[in-house]
């Protein structure tokens, strides 16, 4: 999807979302602040791409992990879980997070450059402060069952 339509299609999702929720006397779930499914799938696409061409991460262990993923099924987890998590329709059927990196052997650091590539899709998108505050709220526990290594 060309860039410049993926934000405006994330721009219109989110304005719409939020006014349909003002007009029925109720604030916006994160999912509907952030612009519901499809701003989601745009903000994950760009954030694993983001994430798998990291310079950062170019050490052959992460290469090989990366290499292993079914990056297909990874997206489609990642959306649900985390349209689940803002308060979106969606169901996360995935393992749990301690399950699903078991062996990875991800460290603290690797976890922290994600959570920088994150931010950075964020920002790509304009998201605004408190969503991405909120959004970075939900993910920061997973940080205990994601490493296994400090």
């Amino acid at each position: 999807m060309h860039h410049r339509r993926a934000h405006w299609i994330v721009a219109v999702c989110a304005l719409v979302a939020a006014g349909c929720a003002g007009m029925f006397g109720r604030e916006a779930t994160l999912y509907e602040r952030l612009g519901g499914k499809p701003a989601i799938e745009a903000v994950v696409d760009n954030f694993l791409s983001r994430l798998s061409a990291d310079p950062r991460l170019t050490n052959q262990q992460v290469r090989k992990r990366l290499e292993a993923i079914h990056v297909p099924s990874l997206k489609i987890q990642v959306v649900n879980q985390l349209c689940e998590a803002t308060g979106g329709p969606c169901k996360y059927t995935g393992r749990d997070m301690k399950m699903s990196h078991a062996g990875l052997e991800i460290t603290s650091r690797e976890f922290d450059i994600g959570v920088e590539d994150l931010v950075a899709t964020l920002d790509k998108f304009k998201v605004g402060e408190r969503e991405k505050k909120e959004l970075l709220a939900l993910l920061g526990p997973l940080k205990k069952d994601i490493v296994q290594k400090p």
